[in-house]
């Protein structure tokens, strides 16, 4: 008897290994991606200006980082006693112009020479909607809270994504020819812009991303579709799979989705050493009742080889021993 309708995947042919450098950009969904790519100590870059939710605020952080466009006193302003920047999330906001500038401009800095040298970007698309500040006439990545007078909601036209989408991979594409692009759709919910507009921000995602993609939906030369969004709506459709707020997916539903990204994305070659990252990772997660038992001690010294042995094979690898340190055994 089958209890679930399953979206057919395969694997890609450019899968992500040891060797690959990855940037993660886009929504909240991409950080719980980042997540995992982290755990299991793959190269990744995790959204170096915050979360931004619609794919014009990311195409201004990309053009601009590839420019090495440095960010400067009258771009940011200052609002319910902290600085901010429109193009960037509250986490790099200050309670000083310098903090903030400095944030912006090491995300500048950063993103430049990510995008230059990885071999794969994943890009996650959170919404259709956007805000246009008046005054600008530019769309924000943050309202940062800012009065909403000050904005004019809009929803971005499929056109207008493809396009976006179109300048951005063209943009990294002029420093970085052999990169592979990861597109998904969150499976995020954005329901304070309604459920009937959720449902026509999804949709036009998905659209602008088939369009990109090619008629079939999948590839077209280096850029490919992941169905994250998908995999929520049609193999986990059920509220058990969300967080008590009923809008992001909950950690069950995030190990799925990440398990069918590994099966598709990760190369099997990898999965030997993601077996052993984790043992490592679970062993330095461990606290002992007794630190000084000769048990404890033996179990730390055969992690300790565990992880002189991934070094080897890896030496960009690192592992936080701040516990074991802690009692004297880092």
């Amino acid at each position: 008897m089958k209890l679930q309708t399953q979206i057919p995947l395969k694997k890609a042919n450019d899968p992500i290994d040891y060797d690959s450098r990855l940037v993660l950009l886009g929504s909240c969904f991409v950080e719980n991606i980042g997540e995992k790519l982290h755990y299991y100590k793959f190269r990744s870059a995790l959204n170096p200006f915050g979360i931004l939710f619609h794919q014009k605020a990311i195409e201004n952080v990309v053009a601009r980082s590839l420019r090495g466009d440095v960010y400067v006193e009258n771009e940011i302003f200052y609002h319910n006693e902290r600085w901010h920047s429109f193009d960037a999330h509250s986490d790099l906001s200050s309670t000083s112009k310098e903090g903030l500038l400095l944030n912006l401009n090491q995300g500048i800095e950063t993103l430049n020479e990510d995008l230059r040298n990885c071999t794969h970007v994943l890009i996650t698309l959170g919404t259709a909607w956007a805000y246009r500040h008046l005054e600008t006439d530019t769309l924000v990545g943050n309202c940062h809270k800012v009065p909403q007078k000050e904005f004019a909601k809009e929803l971005v036209s499929i056109d207008e994504i493809v396009k976006s989408l179109e300048s951005t991979c063209k943009a990294i594409q002029a420093h970085n020819a052999e990169v592979q692009f990861i597109f998904t759709v969150s499976p995020v919910r954005h329901l304070k812009d309604g459920f009937v507009e959720n449902q026509v921000s999804k949709a036009h995602l998905v659209c602008a991303l088939h369009e990109l993609l090619g008629r079939d939906g999948t590839t077209t030369g280096k850029k490919a579709y992941f169905p994250s969004y998908e995999l929520m709506i049609d193999e986990l459709r059920d509220y058990r799979f969300y967080k008590t707020d009923m809008v992001h997916p909950n950690q069950l539903a995030i190990d799925y989705i990440w398990d069918k990204f590994k099966d598709v994305w990760i190369s099997e070659k990898a999965f030997s050493c993601m077996e052993e990252v984790g043992v490592i990772q679970k062993g330095l997660r461990h606290r002992p009742f007794n630190p000084k038992s000769q048990q404890y001690i033996a179990f730390v010294k055969s992690l300790r080889e565990k992880i002189t042995k991934i070094r080897k094979q890896h030496p960009f690898i690192e592992f936080d021993l701040a516990a074991f340190d802690a009692i004297g055994m880092g």
